[in-house]
């Protein structure tokens, strides 16, 4: 072990400490505690470490197995670090080096003298840019060129059937990627196949181009995987290879709405694929075997108000102020694409004993977003209104990251998350209704386009029986009781401990918000709250 090694073990037998201090006491998540080491070795490397950053990261991996098994946690901290490091078009001093140190580093490997995570292994080969050529020349450690790197070749081929063999696929092919070895044929995909490892049969499809693409989908046919077919067919623009596979996937999406009683998907759908020949869907809707579920005049509600303009926002904000509890929830256009962000929440639906408002908030914000967020605030930051919802942190989350700008958003005083007192597992609030009310709630329609106007009656319809679920569902709570075990004693469920006088969800804390946590205060059992729920 040569200097530069050993100062690289007390810098990172020092980073271990760190790491392993900040993960014992740090109260953030592991993704935000990962970032924040990052960071710190990302300030290091642009520290210029001796000879180079590339080489010195080099060398730590060299010595990083010594701390077992913090080895692949700090193996992937610095990689990401020297990826980013060298992205901004830092590091170029020592690549060389680097790359053939890199290079023997996937030897040591290879030959088990050294051990990494084969996760690891294909980092340190895409961040340093291994080629052959520097694996041929770490082989013999030489200057001398051999322009076909045979030799190099057949080691990381004979590397790669182990790899099958061992049915690590995922790792096969980013190798078989990596050095563009296009060599193995049809069989290697099967094998995958049989193996259910779509993700590496796709990524090595993809690779190889589009033969082995359409006998990819031709595959995924014949084993009746329509949506990996479907999936392959888009992704890779193979539409007039497969049209009849194409079209009939699409049609299947809508029978299967059809089959649900989600009629407004049945419409966005057969429009979106321009399909014709399904017919009319409310003759459909009608022959569908109807189930039974939670209707809004059974919950005694007499009103459902719609509301997009100023003045019926006044109008609904001196009809809420007068309340001792409102239900409120909230709905926005569910979004597909992997890794998009979510849409803007698109309504907010508060709902009274008898009457339910549904704010248009995009509208809203859009003409009058001064009188939107003062009369939200009165609202949501009433400590004399309570306020019911259902996993209503989800919902706090996406008002805000929605509108930012409104302070009406930034807390909240008085909520009562009625999935918090149950803590039912499955279900949702569907099951805690029928658990509760006897009668559950037609969730066909939560994924629907929420951001059409004008909203189905349907949509209307499920979005106001959300809200007005939530007081009925509170009445009961106060009087319901519950099995206890098999004893014939009963007892009450507690609720009152689970209202939570305020939760802060500005950005007026950086320290706050770098956690991801709101604070939240629990409210005191005051004579306040007693007359406050007594009196709904």
């Amino acid at each position: 072990m040569d200097d530069y090694m050993l100062l690289n073990l007390v810098i990172f037998d020092h980073y271990r400490f760190s790491h392993k201090l900040l993960f014992l006491i740090g109260t953030c998540k592991a993704t935000a505690k990962f970032r924040v080491l990052q960071q710190q070795a990302y300030g290091f490397l642009h520290n210029d470490p001796q000879p180079g950053a590339a080489i010195f990261v080099a060398q730590c991996l060299y010595v990083l197995p010594i701390f077992e098994s913090h080895c692949e946690g700090f193996s992937h901290l610095i990689i990401s670090a020297l990826r980013h490091f060298l992205k901004v078009g830092n590091g170029m001093n020592g690549l060389s080096k680097a790359k053939i140190l890199a290079a023997k580093l996937f030897l040591a490997i290879v030959d088990g003298t050294l051990h990494h995570e084969e996760r690891v292994l294909v980092k340190i080969l895409e961040v340093f840019d291994v080629s052959l050529s520097n694996i041929q020349k770490a082989m013999h450690d030489t200057d001398e060129k051999d322009q076909t790197c045979q030799m190099a070749k057949v080691l990381v081929e004979q590397y790669i059937s182990r790899l099958v063999e061992s049915q690590s696929y995922m790792t096969a092919v980013s190798l078989l990627e990596h050095f563009s070895i296009r060599e193995s044929g049809e069989s290697f995909l099967l094998k995958m196949l049989d193996s259910k490892e779509y993700r590496a049969a796709e990524k090595w499809a993809t690779f190889m181009g589009k033969p082995i693409l359409c006998t990819l989908v031709r595959e995924y046919v014949d084993r009746k995987l329509q949506k990996h077919a479907f999936d392959v067919i888009r992704q890779n623009n193979l539409r007039d290879e497969f049209p009849e596979i194409y079209h009939q996937y699409k049609e299947r999406q809508v029978y299967l709405a059809m089959e649900a009683g989600y009629m407004e998907k049945v419409e966005e759908l057969c429009e979106r694929y321009s399909l014709e020949g399904f017919i009319n869907v409310k003759e459909l809707e009608e022959s569908i075997p109807k189930h039974r579920y939670l209707q809004l005049d059974e919950l005694s509600i007499k009103e459902v108000v719609w509301v997009d303009e100023a003045n019926g926002l006044l109008d609904a904000t001196r009809h809420i102020e007068e309340c001792k509890v409102v239900g409120i929830d909230c709905e926005w256009k569910p979004n597909y694409e992997k890794g998009s962000s979510p849409n803007k929440v698109s309504i907010m639906q508060i709902a009274s004993d008898n009457k339910v408002y549904i704010l248009d908030l995009i509208k809203l914000y859009e003409d009058a977003s001064d009188v939107l967020d003062d009369c939200l605030t009165h609202i949501l930051h009433s400590p004399r209104v309570l306020k019911l919802g259902y996993n209503f942190q989800c919902d706090v989350k996406q008002l805000a990251q929605s509108y930012g700008q409104l302070q009406c958003f930034n807390h909240y005083d008085m909520l009562l998350d009625i999935q918090n007192v149950f803590k039912e597992p499955r279900g949702g609030l569907s099951g805690l209704a029928k658990k509760i009310l006897g009668t559950g709630l037609n969730k066909t329609r939560r994924n629907s386009n929420w951001e059409q106007r004008p909203l189905t009656q349907l949509q209307l319809e499920y979005a106001a029986l959300d809200a007005a679920v939530l007081i009925h569902i509170f009445r009961h709570v106060r009087g319901y009781t519950e099995s206890a075990g098999d004893q014939d004693k009963r007892s009450k469920i507690e609720w009152k401990s689970h209202i939570v006088s305020h939760i802060d969800n500005s950005k007026m804390s950086k320290k706050e918000a770098k956690r991801g946590k709101a604070k939240t205060d629990k409210v005191p059992q005051s004579v306040e709250i007693k007359e406050l729920t007594e009196q709904t």
